[in-house]
Parts: C-alpha cells; structure tokens; sequence
C-alpha cells in the first residue's frame, strides 16, 4: 500500500478571487471558516472581502482555513489517510492544525497574534527587507550572482532551498534591481518578491519577540501524525518540538532537499499538496521519488464521485 505524505504549501501572492468561490461553496471550507469566526469574533469573509490584499492576518487565516479545508477534502474525496505531514514555511501552522499538534480554533488565534507581533515589527525594524524567488537559477549560476554581491559589499541571505534551481534570496530592498539583472543575465527568472522578508537569521530579534509574547499563550501537544520539519528533514513527534519548529521558522531557511530525503528514508511513495499551491507540486526533486497529486481550490471544486 502506498505510504503518503500531505503537504501544505507557503503562502504565495493571491487575492480572495482566488479561493472565495471555494471558501463559499465548499461545505469543507465552510466548515472551517465557521471556525475560524468563532475563534476571531467576527466574519473572516467580510474581512478579506474589504482588506488589502497582502500578508496581513485576514489572509493568513484565510490562506490556513483554506489549506486545512482542502486537507479535509483529499481525505473525504481522494480517500487519503496519510502517515506524515509536512508544511512549508506560512505552511507549517497549516500541518501543526492537521496534525492535531494543537486545536483548529487555536491555530487561528496564534496566527492572528502572530501577525499582529510581526506587522509591528516590521513597521520599525527591517522595513528595507525584502525576499526575492528564483527560478530556472541552477545553484553554480545562483553562487556566481551572490560572488557578484560579496564584491560589491552588498548583504544577502538564502532563505530557502527548494529546488536545483529554485531559491529565496533576502537582501537589502536598494540591491533588488541589480540582483534581478544579474539573475536574467545567467538565464535566471525573478518571480515573486515577499514583503516583508522571511526566513532569514537576520530576523533573530523577532524570533525573540514572537517567543517572549506570542508562543507563551500556546500549549502544544504530542502530533497524532509527525510532522516533517521543512528546515532541517526532522521528525516532529512532541509538544515543545513543535512549539520549537514554529519559532525556528521566523529566521531559519526552508530546505526541501531535507524534506525530500527524510520522506523517502521513511519509505513514502505519494504526495498530496493540499491549499492553493503555486510551487510545490512543480519542484523536480519531488516529481522524480514522488506520486504527486494536488488537493487545490479548482480540484476540490470538480465533481467527483465519492472514495470508497
């Protein structure tokens, strides 16, 4: 019998036209957005229908109602049943909830406080931070660019690992352009630019605060299904572990390579990437040991006959 691994994706640039028809239609996702407004107060659709459309806490707890909805629907429609869970980056607050590591309406109210403290944040500190994908970079060409940097005395952190040519870079906002340029001169393409930055050591004082301010709130159990961390490949299985992973998260770099090699030594041979995904269930490395199969808005919204 196949051994599958569900997988929640980062939080990608998206606007409430993308999932609002899922959020509305799908009894799942109504479910978990019933949830989600017990556990805030209020009406989370009313929010994302008059909020910006950015990182703010609206959309990550719509992004999380949306992934754990989609989860709940691979297993009622894809009968799925899976052996580990893995979220990357924005993702893992999506996994900490599937896995049972801590309750649904919890994980609402530590990502609204979560983005509270980190909008604050980044109102004083590291505004002139930003995080730079690139794809089609192989990693000498990727080394090449950064070399360039070095000499010119320009900062730059790798924030994550995704694919031979799929990287996260963070710098100072004023370097973007050049990088950019450097990048395309290699044949290298620049798509998504995260503001505020992520997953960068630099953003160790934030860490800090999330853990003095926010994580205390919060108490973590033992995960009924492991997580895989998405930073070192780590078998999550207790409480504080997962409390640890969270916090990790804010200055610690994604590193798919590490999840891939830990989800084949446990023998997985099929990959559910459940929330809207614009990634994941494109890396190469995952496609080549992996069955992948997707579990987004579009796929949860086709008719289709029950599992048996």
């Amino acid at each position: 019998m196949s051994r599958t691994a569900v997988v929640f994706p980062g939080m990608g640039p998206s606007s409430f036209a993308d999932v609002g028809r899922f959020m509305t239609v799908s009894p799942f996702a109504r479910r978990r957005v019933a949830q989600a407004d017990a556990a805030l107060g209020h009406s989370l659709l009313d929010e994302l229908r008059s909020g910006p459309d950015e990182y703010n806490a609206a959309h990550q707890i719509g992004f999380l109602v949306n992934s754990v909805a989609m989860a709940d629907w691979m297993e009622a429609s894809l009968g799925f049943r899976p052996d580990v869970c893995v979220g990357s980056s924005f993702g893992e607050r999506a996994a900490v909830a599937y896995s049972g590591a801590l309750p649904f309406e919890e994980v609402v109210a530590l990502t609204a406080e979560l983005a509270r403290c980190e909008l604050d944040y980044f109102q004083r500190e590291h505004r002139d931070l930003v995080s730079q994908l690139v794809v089609r970079t192989p990693q000498e060409r990727l080394d090449d660019v950064l070399a360039t940097m070095s000499a010119d005395g320009e900062w730059y952190e790798v924030s994550g690992y995704f694919d031979p040519g799929v990287h996260l870079v963070t710098m100072h906002e004023e370097h973007l352009a050049g990088f950019k340029r450097k990048v395309g001169d290699r044949g290298g393409y620049c798509l998504t630019t995260m503001r505020p930055a992520a997953h960068a050591g630099v953003l160790a004082p934030l860490r800090a605060r999330l853990r003095d301010e926010v994580f205390p709130k919060f108490s973590f159990s033992a995960p009924a299904i492991p997580i895989v961390s998405d930073q070192d490949g780590s078998l999550i299985s207790d409480g504080a572990e997962v409390g640890a992973l969270l916090e990790a998260s804010t200055d610690s770099p994604v590193h798919w390579g590490h999840i891939r090699d830990r989800l084949v030594d446990e023998g997985l041979t099929r990959i559910c990437v459940a929330g809207p995904d614009y990634l994941i269930h494109r890396l190469g490395l995952l496609k080549t040991d992996f069955d992948v199969v997707t579990a987004g808005p579009k796929d949860a919204l086709k008719p289709r006959r029950p599992a048996r």
